[in-house]
């Protein structure tokens, strides 16, 4: 029986999640051609292609997408098995900021099972919008922030790059002659300043047609037909629709979905952790349910 190496299945992951040998490499703190001498040697062990690659971009095969579920259960059993050999159980109150939106993707469901498997720790947690809540993890009032930085930086840990859309639904109509009606969040905003920003390089007029202080605001008015707004592509809820080529909109470009700790308290075994869960859930665990909206808000309550 083949039993695969932790090491190599965390590699595989962390080039999985950041869909780049050189970013896995600056996350695990490893040289790039280490990352690809430990894809090849999983490669060897499991005897099938798991990566493709070339010399602009990385995607998994059939089986390397199969692999990424067992990846996560082998580490997940090798970390339970050691915290319950070596008797020290994490334990303490972690701090945690969860931007808005990602409260609509299945973060929640891996926060409860962090919980279950670690029945010690307790949460103080506080959903707000992610420029909020960067101010509050440099003042020392948060352990953990997740949610989005701009593209380009580098703070934090890189859970998941993705596009930034714009969204509206299947009836919404623009009118050329009208400033661009914008459902947006109150500054600080990311996807406020992206929107202001490509309109602007593009020369189209706009106005701030509702400002909402939450996600389930912004999803209301967007739904409502007051104005579009834009999202990561992979945080759209069903109640919404990716604006299309058709709109002749501008592009707005590329966000990070990441974790940040808080250097003061970043080596509690709490912290460590927690990191390691979200982490090992892979980009995943920041995708919508776009076909169960209400799992988001159930997964909170249980």
């Amino acid at each position: 029986m083949t039993g695969y190496d932790p090491q190599l299945l965390t590699t595989f992951l962390a080039v999985e999640q950041t869909g780049s040998f050189t970013r896995a490499a600056a996350r695990l703190g490893l040289q790039q051609p280490t990352v690809s001498q430990h894809i090849r040697r999983l490669e060897q062990q499991v005897g099938r292609t798991l990566v493709l690659r070339d010399t602009h971009s990385v995607s998994l095969t059939a089986d390397g997408e199969a692999m990424i579920g067992f990846a996560r259960n082998i580490l997940a059993a090798s970390e339970q098995a050691a915290a319950y050999f070596s008797g020290s159980r994490p334990r303490g109150r972690l701090r945690i900021g969860i931007a808005d939106d990602l409260a609509l993707t299945r973060l929640p469901q891996i926060l409860r099972d962090f919980r279950r498997d670690n029945p010690l720790v307790d949460f103080d947690l506080i959903v707000d919008q992610s420029g909020l809540l960067h101010q509050r993890l440099e003042g020392d009032k948060l352990d953990v922030f997740i949610g989005k930085r701009p593209s380009g930086e580098q703070r934090g840990q890189l859970v998941k790059r993705d596009r930034m859309v714009w969204v509206g639904t299947p009836s919404t109509r623009l009118d050329p002659t009208k400033p661009l009606p914008l459902v947006v969040y109150p500054a600080p905003s990311m996807s406020r300043t992206e929107m202001r920003r490509a309109l602007q390089r593009a020369r189209v007029p706009f106005r701030s047609a509702c400002v909402c202080h939450g996600v389930n605001g912004l999803i209301a008015a967007v739904a409502a037909g007051i104005g579009i707004s834009a999202m990561a592509a992979s945080l759209v809820p069903a109640q919404l629709s990716t604006l299309g080529p058709g709109y002749r909109l501008p592009e707005l470009g590329t966000i990070d979905l990441m974790l940040q700790t808080n250097p003061r308290t970043d080596q509690r075994p709490a912290v460590r952790a927690l990191i390691s869960t979200v982490l090992a859930s892979g980009s995943r665990s920041l995708t919508a349910y776009r076909d169960e909206p209400a799992a988001a808000a159930a997964a909170f309550a249980r």
